[in-house]
C-alpha cells in the first residue's frame, strides 16, 4: 500500500529528505555491524505486568527474533499488504513485532492497551484487519479473551501460545516481498478532539524523516541508551525512540505504565543517556529535589518533554539545580515536528512554549494562516492556524474524505492556533486549538495558556480548564483541579485571585471550580478537554 504520489516521492528523494532505508533494512545493518550491543530491554517489573520474566535482546537477537516471528506469521497466512492490529504493552515482543511486520510488508496498526470495546470496534470496522496480535493478560486484565469476544471472525494471535519470541531461531520467511521505503508501514490512531480515532498511514520514509528531526533536537548519539516511558503506539514513542534507535543503533530500555520511582531507578541503573518524559513528571521532580538527589544521573545528557505546554520554572530548575537541560518537542502522528532546544531558545521562558520556525534544510515548511480569511500572517503578535508541509507529513487519514485536512497547495491544516513572535528568528507559540477556543461573550480565550498557570499552583497535583455553557455569554471557564493530599479544596475567589496575580485579564478568570480525583487523559498524557467538558456539564445538570 502506498499513499504518496510519484511526484512527491521524486521531489523529496531528489532533495535528500527521503531515501531507500526501511525499518527492517536498518535492523539488518545493526545486526551485522554491532551484533552484541543492546537493542531492547524490558523493565525489571515486567512479571508484575504480564506474568512473564523480562527480556533483553541484542541487535543480532532482535534480528533473529524478528525473522522467526515473520516466518510464524507467514505460516499463518499473513502477508504483504495485510493490516494487523497490535495491542501490546511496552514489552520486547512489541518491538519484535514492528520489525517482523516490516519484513513481511504488513501494515501494523498499534493501539494502546487502554483501548477497549468502543475504540477497537471503530478501528476494526474502518481498518478491516487480517488479524490482531496481543498477549493473554495485562495487569490481570484478560486482553486476548476480550479481543476474541469483540472481533468475532478476525483471528486473535497471542504471544506465548500462538506466537513466540525466539532469539536463537534460524527460521526465516520462505518468500520475501518487495518492500520499499514508500510503502505504508503503520496506521496509528489519533486521539482527536472529539475522541473518535482516525487512522494515520505513514511510510518508512515519513517516519525516518521524523526520526532525523528528533535526533537533531535531542543530539542523539549511536551509543545512547534511551529510556522510553511512552506507549509504543504513537508519535512520542515511535518518533522519539523506535525510529531514531533504528537509524543510529541506540539501545532502548522500556517503561510504562509510568511509575516514577521505578523510572528514576531505571535511569540510574541502566546508565540512561537520554529520555523523554511527560511534563507532569518533570514538574513533580522539579518540586521534589530530595527525590531527584537520591539517584546518580551522571550519564544523563538531557531530557526531552512535550505533549502539553511546559513550565518555564521547571526548565529553569532542571538547568540550574540539576544540571540537565530540557528539550521541548512538539509533534503529531500526522507529521508535525518542531522542537525548542537550549541552542535555539536559551531563555526558559521562550523554550517552554515557543518553537523556532524550522530551517529549510530540515525538509519541513511551515506558515501561519488566518483561519477566517485565509491570509498568511507574518507579524509578531498575530495569531493563526499552523500549517505544515514536507518530508514528515502524511498524505491523509485512512478511509476518510480528508476534506479540510490540507490546503489547496498541499499544506496540512494542523488545527493548532499559534502566535508569531520574534524578529531575527521567527518563533511559534502554541496557544491552543482553533476549535478549542473558549468564546466568552465574543472574547476568545485559549485554554492552554490558563492550563500552564493553573497546574503550577502549589496546592494542585494537576489542573486544566474547560468551557461550560452560559445563557448570557455563551461560554464561561471552569477550573478543574486535582488537589494535593492534605490540601483543602480551593474557593473560587482564591483561584481568581491567583490568576489576577499572574497577570491575566478579568475576562479570562474561571467562574467555576470543580475538584476531580484525576483528569481524563489519553494514552499520551494529554488532557482530553472534551471529556472534561462533558463531566463538568453533567455535574452542572445534576446540581440544577
Amino acid at each position: 500500500m502506498k499513499t504518496t504520489s510519484t511526484e512527491r516521492i521524486s521531489s523529496l528523494c531528489e532533495a535528500g529528505h527521503w531515501g531507500e532505508d526501511t525499518l527492517h533494512s536498518l535492523l539488518s545493518d545493526h545486526a551485522c555491524n554491532q551484533p552484541a550491543e543492546l537493542a531492547i530491554r524490558d523493565q525489571p517489573n515486567r512479571a508484575d505486568l504480564t506474568g512473564d520474566p523480562p527480556l533483553s535482546l541484542t541487535w543480532s537477537e532482535l534480528d533473529r527474533s524478528s525473522s522467526s516471528l515473520a516466518a510464524q506469521l507467514q505460516n499463518l497466512g499473513i502477508g504483504a499488504g495485510d493490516k494487523v492490529v497490535v495491542q501490546l504493552p511496552n514489552i520486547a515482543e512489541l518491538m519484535v513485532t514492528y520489525y517482523a511486520l516490516s519484513i513481511l510488508g504488513v501494515i501494523v496498526s498499534p493501539v494502546p492497551v487502554q483501548y477497549s470495546g468502543h475504540e477497537l470496534s471503530v478501528i476494526a470496522t474502518v481498518l478491516k484487519p487480517r488479524a490482531m496480535i496481543t498477549i493473554e493478560e495485562f495487569r490481570g486484565g484478560p486482553m486476548a479473551e476480550s479481543a476474541r469476544a469483540l472481533l468475532g471472525d478476525i483471528p486473535v494471535l497471542v504471544f506465548g501460545s500462538d506466537l513466540v519470541v525466539d532469539p536463537h531461531s534460524s527460521d526465516e520467511p520462505e518468500t520475501l516481498p518487495a518492500v520499499d521505503a514508500n510503502h505504508v508501514l503503520s496506521i496509528c490512531w489519533t486521539s482527536g478532539t472529539t475522541g473518535t480515532p482516525k487512522g494515520v498511514p505513514r511510510s518508512h520514509n515519513m517516519w525516518l524523516a521524523t526520526a532525523r528531526s528528533t535526533i537533531a533536537a535531542g543530539n542523539y548519539q549511536p551509543d545512547d541508551i534511551l529510556l522510553n516511558p511512552f506507549p509504543l503506539v504513537n508519535m512520542a514513542a515511535l518518533g522519539g525512540f523506535l525510529f531514531p534507535a533504528a537509524l543510529l543503533g541506540c539501545g532502548i530500555v522500556l517503561h510504562h505504565p509510568l511509575d516514577p520511582p521505578l523510572f528514576l531507578r531505571q535511569m540510574q541503573d541502566e546508565a540512561i543517556t537520554f529520555t523523554i518524559a511527560p511534563p507532569a513528571l518533570l514538574n513533580q521532580l522539579a518540586k521534589s529535589p530530595e527525590l531527584w538527589e537520591q539517584f546518580d544521573f551522571s550519564n544523563l545528557r538531557s531530557i526531552g518533554s512535550g505533549s502539553a505546554p511546559l513550565s518555564a520554572w521547571m526548565i529553569e530548575t532542571f538547568g540550574r539545580e540539576y544540571g540537565k537541560e530540557i528539550v521541548n518537542f512538539y509533534g503529531s502522528n500526522e507529521g508535525i515536528s518542531l522542537f525548542s532546544t537550549p541552542e535555539t531558545a536559551a531563555d526558559p521562558e521562550v523554550r517552554a512554549n515557543r518553537f523556532p520556525q524550522p530551517a529549510a534544510r530540515s525538509g519541513s515548511v511551515t506558515r501561519v494562516v488566518d483561519p477566517e480569511t485565509g491570509q498568511e500572517l507574518y507579524a509578531a503578535g498575530e495569531r493563526g492556524e499552523l500549517q505544515i508541509a514536507g518530508a514528515t507529513v502524511f498524505d491523509g487519514y485512512f478511509e476518510h474524505d480528508n476534506v479540510d485536512v490540507f490546503s489547496s497547495d498541499g499544506f496540512f491544516l494542523t488545527g493548532d492556533l499559534v502566535e508569531i513572535s520574534g524578529s531575527d528568528q521567527v518563533y511559534y507559540q502554541i496557544v491552543g486549538r482553533c476549535k478549542d477556543i473558549i468564546n466568552r461573550g465574543g472574547m476568545k480565550i485559549s485554554p492552554a495558556e490558563l492550563d500552564v498557570v493553573l497546574e503550577q499552583h502549589s496546592d494542585l497535583v494537576e489542573g486544566a480548564v474547560c468551557a461550560y455553557e452560559d445563557e448570557r455569554l455563551g461560554e464561561k471557564i471552569c477550573a478543574c483541579a486535582v488537589m494535593r493530599e492534605g490540601s483543602d479544596a480551593l474557593p473560587l475567589a482564591d483561584i481568581q485571585a491567583y490568576f489576577l496575580e499572574a497577570g491575566f485579564a478579568k475576562f479570562k478568570l474561571p467562574e467555576r471550580v470543580e475538584i476531580f480525583d484525576a483528569l481524563p487523559r489519553n494514552p499520551l498524557g494529554k488532557v482530553q478537554r472534551f471529556s472534561l467538558q462533558d463531566q463538568v456539564a453533567a455535574r452542572i445538570k445534576e446540581s440544577t
